[in-house]
């Protein structure tokens, strides 16, 4: 996903609540962690990934 951290891995949980599913996400390194900047950075490039054609499905 990043050609700067090739090694990490994102895990992807779905767990059943009252009737409805939840999806967490985690980001797995082998590597330092990242600052705050950069986890950022990975965040929003997830949550892009991720949402961004469901939000768009809704007219968002």
């Amino acid at each position: 996903m990043w050609p700067t951290r090739p090694d990490d891995r994102i895990e992807f949980a779905l767990t059943a609540v009252r009737g409805e599913t939840l999806l967490g996400f985690t980001l797995r390194t082998p590597a330092s962690a990242p600052d705050e900047s950069k986890a950022g950075h990975l965040r929003r490039r997830l949550n892009r990934l991720l949402f961004a054609d469901l939000r768009y499905s809704y007219g968002q």
